[in-house]
């Protein structure tokens, strides 16, 4: 049976998982007594909610001409907010989380203007803040309200944070989310502050969560759910689409990470955008056919049709005002607009391939076999969008689950990772390493067909400066305690020369396997971030030495290794370097480009 460990802390703590959606968010807590159980608890009460119990708030917010927050949530949802909105000429601001999205996510199917802009003057890094501080405000008061008030005044200088991200946000998106939760003043802008706060794909926050619907009853049957078996997790949200692939053990329960996990921007908001084209090209023409009615019937689709459609050899509806409304030539009668099923479910075509796709491609990482597959999110509340991956899952001889309550499974799976840690190693997503100049060899043909590339190093020998040397390459299986080095060779003329260095890492997406040269496939690299590192103590101990090939003067070499650990939800560097015979460490920061 799998059982929640007592909480082994010596004072009482609350922690606080925030899953930010594309067009829901949700919060979960938790308060960590000493000596007890821990027990997840939901976030279910948000200004200008009609009814006390959701699990989820709108990510949709008002700004003034100036800037200026005005509404959020559900309070920015209401008619009577939309009127003033229209009135002040506010700027309503939704789908904004995919302006966070990475440049290496294929993306050809979104155009900028399919994405609502950002009010005149803000960044997406204060959207971003604006919103964590509104999620934080919903907390405390949920909290103060359900609780005695002095649970409140003994935890909250010490909260711990919980943020998830898609699966293919990576160390500049968690920096800008980092940045936020201090701008937002959850925690100081300090070491000890930035230990409070950590990050979390959804798809291994998903995995967490559905363990604990599927096993947390009872035994499970291991005749059926036996060890060495793999299980795929799809959380299909408002903006991505993110698959993780695991393999189970038990006694103790624990999972390992066994392919890159995937991740697609064909959320069920791509669908709805589809819809708004269907809805413009049928009712171009009509009385129908403007701005404020095609957003209007839009939104009811979104609502509606788009959840319950279940057939595609049926008709769809979509409700346009009152019974009073007839447009027989534009197919509306009685106040609904008909579509036909095979309109509609086409639709769903993109995301349903994106998901065959992307798990294809991870099969083909893995030798064990895959049995279970759950569908997660608030995507999977879709009828057709079920049904059509259910049955290629069936005809793979997989079993795919749908849990309950799947909008909250993000934000209670963020909480179960940091109580239950089950996942113990993850696999690499990318090849990671840096550029290097390579000392010549005129018998290596790569460096031949390189010679006109060649420099003069400072140690009086010819290098290829365009070598890349891996850290870490894609599809490795890394745990939280592992190491990454890679070793390089620093020369300066002075010792004063070492100082604040940096090192950029680079990402290699590709499709060699082993990439050795950047010219080779030059596009498919990028600059994942710079670790930054200080020299200073450790060439103090430097001797000179002679230049090579009979060259006058003197350099300094100092051999060191960057340290890259990969096995944790974020990355981590370490500098090292030998004095006497002993190793050193000294910390490094990893340094990402603003978005």
């Amino acid at each position: 049976m799998l059982k929640r460990k007592p909480y082994a802390g010596l004072t009482r703590q609350l922690v606080l998982a925030f899953d930010i959606g594309t067009t829901y968010s949700g919060i979960s807590y938790c308060i960590l007594q000493p000596g007890e159980i821990p027990q997840p608890q939901s976030v279910m009460k948000f200004p200008g909610q009609g009814q006390v119990g959701d699990f989820k708030v709108p990510s949709v917010m008002y700004y003034d001409s100036k800037g200026n927050l005005k509404k959020v949530g559900y309070e920015a949802t209401k008619d009577e907010v939309t009127e003033i909105a229209i009135t002040e000429g506010w700027v309503k601001l939704e789908w904004w989380k995919l302006h966070l999205r990475p440049k290496h996510l294929p993306s050809a199917h979104i155009k900028d203007d399919d994405i609502p802009p950002l009010p005149r003057g803000k960044s997406v890094g204060h959207a971003v803040t604006d919103f964590i501080e509104y999620l934080f405000r919903c907390a405390e008061t949920y909290i103060q309200e359900s609780y005695p008030r002095y649970i409140w005044q003994s935890v909250k200088d010490d909260i711990q944070f919980i943020f998830t991200h898609p699966n293919g946000w990576e160390g500049a998106q968690q920096q800008q989310m980092r940045r936020a939760v201090e701008l937002a003043g959850l925690v100081p802008c300090t070491p000890d502050g930035r230990a409070r706060v950590r990050f979390l794909t959804e798809g291994e926050a998903g995995l967490h969560f559905c363990i604990w619907d599927l096993f947390a009853s009872g035994v499970p049957d291991h005749a059926k759910y036996s060890e060495g078996q793999g299980v795929v997790v799809i959380d299909a949200g408002g903006g991505t689409i993110d698959l993780s692939m695991y393999s189970m053990k038990f006694e103790p329960t624990s999972f390992e990470e066994i392919a890159p996990a995937e991740c697609r921007l064909q959320g069920s908001v791509f669908v709805t955008r589809r819809a708004k084209g269907l809805v413009q090209k049928k009712l171009r023409g009509s009385r129908y056919s403007s701005p404020e009615m095609i957003d209007d019937i839009t939104n009811t689709f979104d609502q509606t049709t788009k959840l319950h459609i279940s057939n595609a050899e049926q008709p769809a509806y979509i409700k346009v005002g009152s019974l009073r409304e007839n447009d027989p030539e534009h197919d509306i009668r009685a106040g609904k607009f008909k579509l036909s099923g095979q309109e509609v479910t086409k639709l769903f075509d993109d995301s349903i391939s994106a998901v065959i796709s992307a798990f294809e491609q991870q099969r083909n990482y893995v030798t064990i076999p895959i049995t279970m597959a759950f569908l997660i999110g608030g995507f999977g509340a879709s009828d057709w969008f079920w049904s059509q991956l259910e049955s290629y899952f069936k005809s793979q001889g997989i079993g795919l689950s749908r849990p309950s309550r799947v909008h909250k499974a993000v934000a209670d799976g963020a909480l179960s990772f940091l109580v239950d840690h089950l996942v113990i190693s993850r696999v690499a997503r990318a090849t990671y390493g840096t550029i290097f100049g390579d000392t010549v060899d005129e018998e290596n043909p790569e460096h031949v067909s390189r010679k006109e590339s060649w420099i003069m190093s400072d140690t009086g020998l010819l290098v290829v400066p365009t070598a890349f040397k891996s850290i870490l390459r894609k599809g490795v299986q890394a745990n939280e305690l592992k190491e990454f080095r890679c070793s390089l060779s620093l020369v300066a003329t002075t010792k004063s020369d070492f100082g604040i260095e940096q090192l950029p890492i680079l990402c290699y997406r590709g499709t060699l396997s082993d990439p050795q040269w950047i010219d080779c496939d030059e596009e498919s690299f990028s600059t994942l971030c710079n670790v930054r590192f200080d020299l200073r103590e450790a060439a103090k101990a430097l001797t000179p030495e002679l230049k090579e090939s009979g060259q006058l003067g003197f350099f300094y070499l100092l051999s060191i290794d960057v340290i890259i650990s990969f096995g944790t939800t974020e990355f981590s560097a370490q500098v090292a370097w030998e004095e006497n015979g002993v190793e050193i460490k000294s910390p490094a920061t990893m340094i990402y480009d603003d978005i």
